[in-house]
């Protein structure tokens, strides 16, 4: 997600809170905000697929490779 949607984003919260938001200005808020969380989502889940952590054996497990990646996420 670019700079330009989320200060959008911005505005539209503080123009919601200073005078309220028109029907149609209410839809792009809730469109940019799925968007971001999707975003978020997305951007979480390959930093969650890329960790690996020593076993107590010494053995080094890929947790993108055992939970994340199996799952088709």
């Amino acid at each position: 997600m670019d700079e330009k949607k989320i200060e959008r984003i911005n505005e539209l919260y503080r123009k919601s809170k200073a005078e309220g938001l028109t029907d149609a200005e209410k839809k792009e808020q809730q469109l940019l905000r799925q968007e971001y969380i999707a975003a978020i989502r997305k951007n979480l889940r390959g930093q969650l697929n890329n960790i690996s952590i020593q076993e107590a054996d010494g053995s080094i497990t890929d947790l993108g490779e055992k939970y994340g990646k199996k799952r088709g996420h």
